[in-house]
This record gives C-alpha cells, sequence and structure tokens, in this order.
C-alpha cells in the first residue's frame, strides 16, 4: 500500500484550536481560511479508503467512499453551518480503519488525527459502549500535540533597585501548552451529538462498496498475528488480554524487539510512557481478540 503523507496544510490546520473549534462547533467559515479548500485523504486497504473534503469558506464538510479504480470519492455524507453531522459510520466501522490505517502510515497513529477528524460522522448508536467510545475519542483529542517555543526569561536587563526586585514586577509571559485541545475543548467535543441524520438508508448510499472496505479491513486486521514475526507474541499477548493485566506489555515489547519487530506504530504503542488506549489495541490485535474487549477493562 503506498502512504499518502498528511499535507502541510492539514498538519497545519490541526495544530490550531480555531480549526477544531470550526469542525464541532460547525457555525461558519474558518476564521483564517487559508488554504480554503483541504482535501484529506486516508487510504485504508485494497484501493479502498476515506475521503473528508472541507471547505473552509462556507464551512461544508464531505465524507467520501475512495474505491478501487475510482477517480472521485462516493458521498457518505455531507454537513454544513447549523445542520447536525451525518451518521455515515458506525463506531466500530471507524475504529476499525483507524487501526488499519495506523498500521500502514505510522504517522497516523491510533487514537489520533483520523478519529479525530472522523468520529462526528460516527455518532453513538444505542449498541455502542458509551465509556469506551468517549476514552477512545479523548485520547484521540489529547493525542493532538504542537511545538511551542520555550517561554522567554523575563526580569530587567540591568539589576533593578532594590524595590523592584520581586518576581512580581517581572511576570513570565504565559506559556502555550503543547497540547492543541484543551481539556474544556476536549469534554465539549466529545459530548454525543444531540441529534443525529441518518442517511445510510438512501438510495445513493454506498452501502456494498463500505460494507467491502469493511469487511478487507478486517481482514487486514486479522492477519497481523498470523505473520510470523508476530506468532511468536500471539500467547503473551492471549494472556495479557485475557487477564486484563497490563503490566507484562514491557516483556511483551522486548520478545518483539529481540525477534526483529521494526514496526513504530507496534513498538509506539507499546512503548513507555504506556498510553493504555493504545496499548489496549495493539495487544488486542496482537492476540486476535475482538477490538475494544481489553480497553472495557481499563474504564
Amino acid at each position: 500500500m503506498v502512504v499518502v503523507p498528511v499535507s502541510e496544510a492539514l498538519r497545519r490546520l490541526s495544530e490550531d484550536p480555531r480549526f477544531w473549534s470550526f469542525l464541532f462547533v460547525n457555525d461558519g467559515a474558518h476564521p483564517d481560511p487559508d488554504p480554503a479548500e483541504v482535501r484529506v485523504s486516508l487510504p485504508v486497504t485494497g484501493g479502498y479508503g476515506l475521503v473528508l473534503d472541507l471547505d473552509l469558506v462556507t464551512g461544508e464538510q464531505t465524507l467520501g467512499l475512495r474505491e478501487p479504480a475510482s477517480s472521485e470519492p462516493v458521498q457518505l455524507g455531507w454537513t454544513g453551518p447549523g445542520r447536525p453531522y451525518p451518521a455515515a459510520l458506525r463506531w466500530h466501522e471507524l475504529e476499525l480503519c483507524a487501526r488499519v490505517i495506523a498500521l500502514e502510515d505510522p504517522t497516523l497513529p491510533h487514537p489520533g488525527l483520523v478519529v479525530a477528524l472522523l468520529s462526528p460522522f460516527a455518532p453513538l448508536t444505542p449498541d455502542d459502549d458509551v465509556d469506551a467510545v468517549a476514552a477512545v475519542r479523548e485520547a484521540a483529542y489529547r493525542s493532538l500535540r504542537r511545538e511551542v517555543p520555550p517561554v522567554a526569561a523575563a526580569g530587567p536587563e540591568q539589576a533593578p533597585l532594590p524595590l523592584f526586585t520581586a518576581e512580581a514586577w517581572w511576570p513570565r509571559p504565559p506559556a502555550l501548552s503543547p497540547q492543541v485541545i484543551d481539556e474544556a475543548a476536549v469534554a465539549a467535543y466529545t459530548v454525543p451529538a444531540p441529534v443525529q441524520l441518518e442517511v445510510r438508508g438512501g438510495s445513493r448510499f454506498p452501502r456494498e462498496g463500505l460494507t467491502e472496505l469493511v469487511r478487507q479491513a478486517a481482514q487486514r486486521l486479522s492477519r497481523l498475528p498470523e505473520e510470523q514475526l508476530y506468532a511468536e507474541v500471539r500467547p503473551l499477548a492471549r494472556h495479557i488480554a485475557d487477564t486484563g493485566d497490563l503490566r507484562p506489555v514491557n516483556d511483551l515489547l522486548g520478545v518483539l524487539t529481540e525477534a526483529g519487530c521494526d514496526h513504530p506504530t507496534v513498538l509506539d504503542a507499546l512503548s513507555e510512557p504506556l498510553v493504555p488506549i493504545e496499548a489496549c489495541w495493539m495487544v488486542e490485535t496482537l492476540a486476535g481478540a475482538v477490538p475494544g474487549s481489553l480497553l472495557r477493562r481499563h474504564l
């Protein structure tokens, strides 16, 4: 599979809190619409992929399905200012695709940018685990980081008079947080949508194509533990998945490293500092366990 790098425009936008407010508040144009339009192409597997088109001037967002040998994506759902997000995807479909994308493209770890961008198109249904979905979404939003310059030293250029030596006279400028979305926004963006627009029953909805994408993505994920390199660690991964105890994850990482594993997505998910949600989905995958089964033990 050919990895399609995330565009510099999207990288820049994703590090701007105003961009995420534009997506989720969805009340008009982005305050700095440059470029005016952004296409986010997310290849999944077998020539299938998801495509998100963003119009930063009109506020319109279109999610599409790319199929093999097709020049343009088929629309899954559309939204605009003041309109609810369409329920174009089910949560398990989105997370499955996000896991496969992370395996194919280490620059898009899971949970991360894929879930952050597309989760509004996969609202909760009665079949979903509310706490598990919220935990993955929160982790995705918190994973968005940016480089921040060091805070300039505060203080006078020359020694001040004794009366003015206290730090109160020389306050430090506020430091930017490397976390793009603050905790208040994380909480707000994770609240389930009050209104859902069901589109999957429409005559033009590409059911067969989406079903095939999900089928192939599930196959891709299930093949990983069967590969020779990972087959050796499957018993240990299965033990972790069965017991719910993440303490042996470091042992799992050691066995993988000794076996010659150099897959960045696999190693990063199991490395310190350990992020339980990342470790859980990777252990589930290596164990061939049901997605989400280990995560639910840690909520």
